[in-house]
């Protein structure tokens, strides 16, 4: 590939997340993946360190995650359609406020509709449970049923929780690139059940996403 042609820019959490991606791309040349750390803030730090010193045309968060009952089962897949900061904001006597109530920005960043749809479309069509929803980015993951029902009702129709896609989303946007989220859910968000997850298989069906995804992106 010629070094002037841009890029897809893959950011994962951990180690594990960027192997299963780069099986899943079978030595695709066309796209980049690095682990960047666990968290909202090296997310970002180290995805706009990446983006500064290469060519791109997409970024895109991605791993396994946490999916909210009703919305996104244990080894399902979800797309994001935007990138929620769920916690950015301020905790007051009447409740949560987020930093758009507060006016002190937005905690919410737009995926491509179009694009995030199409890859949804394309992940069903191979077979693989996959919806495009609201994705949650949390410092602190959720570990009780109290917080999973207030996550959700302050974000109607979120589908899954993880800890990094705005911190990505928010690098992509400073360079004016376009972001996606893809998680596959490997646990229930609500109470804490460690026994319970099933990270392994959600690899497995990260893997399965990751090589679906060239037919959308190119």
């Amino acid at each position: 590939m010629n070094e002037s042609t841009p890029k897809i820019l893959i950011v994962t959490a951990v180690d594990a997340e960027r192997d299963t991606v780069l099986r899943g791309l079978a030595g695709n040349e066309q796209y980049e993946v690095i682990a960047a750390g666990v968290g909202p803030s090296a997310a970002a730090s180290r995805t706009a360190v990446a983006l500064s010193s290469g060519h791109y045309k997409y970024v895109i968060s991605a791993g396994i995650g946490g999916g909210f009952p009703g919305q996104a089962p244990i080894g399902s897949l979800v797309i994001a359609s935007k990138i929620i900061a769920a916690d950015l904001g301020s905790e007051t006597p009447d409740g949560f406020l987020s930093v758009d109530e507060l006016g002190f920005g937005s905690a919410c960043i737009q995926t491509p509709s179009v694009i995030s749809e199409q890859l949804t479309r394309a992940l069903q069509s191979a077979g693989l449970s996959a919806i495009c929803a609201p994705i949650l980015c949390v410092s602190t993951t959720t570990g009780t049923k109290e917080t999973a029902d207030a996550l959700a009702v302050r974000n109607p129709g979120a589908a899954a929780e993880a800890m990094e896609g705005f911190g990505v989303a928010q690098a992509a946007q400073d360079f004016g690139l376009p972001v996606l989220e893809i998680r596959a859910i490997s646990n229930m968000v609500g109470p804490r059940n460690r026994d319970a997850w099933k990270i392994p298989q959600a690899l497995q069906t990260l893997e399965a996403a990751i090589s679906i995804l060239p037919e959308v992106l190119t």
